[in-house]
């Protein structure tokens, strides 16, 4: 049986820089000089780390503002990684299954203090009463008591998609919790039990929730889930894991039952148009200030998808989140007082990934600021 791959999150790094200065408007001079730095810099990191590709943007709310690409899109190839590829966010999609959940609630068929079991009263016998009780909110903020992953991603595969991950859940449900309801513990299981409850209100897949409430409507037309690209073809970039000395490709990822916790991809044009959802002027979705602003009041520091800190350089608030399944690795960064978003993405993962990113994530913030 394969082993389930895992998503990781890794701690705070980029909160070291304490950079004084603003960032520039999106409409001022300079912006040219911007992309040509970004694309200067990705080269540079990627030759520096000696990693297979990066791809790097600074972002507001009217879009992408400098852009950079290097490497390729498969080791051993001479296909270049270019700024339109098709990137894999991994826990980068949280996110986007909190906004999911926070637009039935905006419906009414949710609300945040609902129950698991509330929605879900066919495995009241089948899983630990414990779990009964934890609520939507909990759940989107890791302080539900649910273990970090399923003890098999991978189980029932024979079994149409809803009903494979109710039985992974009724599985990993079925003992009492080791962690208490309301202590925080990063869970990818938790996210599935979110997803779980959004596809009963509903009667559809997270998938197809995911399409036609926030990709469609976002216009993310390069969005999707699983591996990007076409199988054994590098019409999109490969991910990698390290070989020795060298890289492995491969087209690979999570198990399609983690989906609400980390399988989707996007270009960075269009997964910057998810996070202008947190900008100044980004469409929101239908979803009014006061559901926005629940998605990013942390519980303790995680809020709906995002840890949530300040930082200086942001004036106030900013948002952070990394993703990984474990042949690719993304971070960003969203500074809703200065309309920024600073992404970047390696096709590849190895220990210093979350390092190689950050130092690129504190190189955007400075050009930004036009030093």
């Amino acid at each position: 049986m394969v082993k389930a791959l895992r998503i990781l999150f890794q701690p705070l790094l980029a909160g070291s820089l304490l950079l004084p200065a603003p960032a520039a408007s999106p409409d001022s001079p300079g912006n040219e000089s911007k992309s040509d730095k970004t694309k200067a810099a990705v080269a540079q990191a990627v030759s520096q780390a000696g990693i297979p590709g990066m791809v790097a943007a600074i972002a507001s709310s009217k879009g992408i503002l400098a852009i950079g690409s290097s490497g390729v899109r498969k080791d051993g190839s001479k296909v270049a990684l270019t700024e339109g590829d098709h990137i894999h966010l991994g826990s980068c999609t949280k996110a986007m299954t909190s906004v999911l959940l926070a637009t039935l609630v905006t419906e009414g068929k949710l609300g945040w203090n609902t129950s698991f079991i509330t929605v879900l009263p066919s495995l009241r016998n089948k899983i630990h009463p414990d779990y009964h009780t934890v609520t939507a909110w909990q759940l989107l903020t890791h302080r539900a008591g649910v273990a970090a992953n399923a003890t098999n991603w991978w189980a029932h595969p024979k079994m149409e998609l809803t009903k494979r991950r109710l039985a992974i859940l009724e599985e990993n449900l079925k003992d009492a919790p080791t962690r208490k309801q309301g202590t925080y513990n990063y869970s990818n299981l938790g996210y599935l039990m979110a997803g779980c409850m959004a596809e009963k209100l509903t009667g559809s897949t997270w998938e197809s929730l995911m399409q036609t409430r926030i990709f469609d409507p976002l216009g993310m037309k390069t969005a999707g889930f699983g591996p990007p690209g076409s199988p054994g073809k590098t019409d999109q970039p490969w991910g990698h894991v390290r070989s020795g000395n060298g890289w492995r490709p491969r087209q690979f990822d999570n198990a399609e039952a983690l989906g609400p916790a980390g399988r989707a991809h996007a270009s960075f044009l269009d997964w910057s148009k998810f996070l202008a959802m947190q900008l100044p002027r980004g469409n929101k979705l239908g979803l009014d200030r006061k559901t926005l602003e629940k998605l990013i009041t942390p519980s303790g520091t995680y809020a709906g998808g995002w840890r949530v800190t300040r930082r200086p350089w942001g004036k106030g608030t900013v948002l952070m989140h990394s993703g990984s399944n474990t042949m690719w690795y993304v971070l960003v960064w969203v500074a809703p007082e200065i309309d920024r978003s600073f992404l970047v993405a390696t096709n590849s993962r190895r220990d210093d990934s979350h390092a190689v990113c950050d130092r690129m994530i504190g190189k955007l913030i400075k050009i930004d600021q036009g030093n």
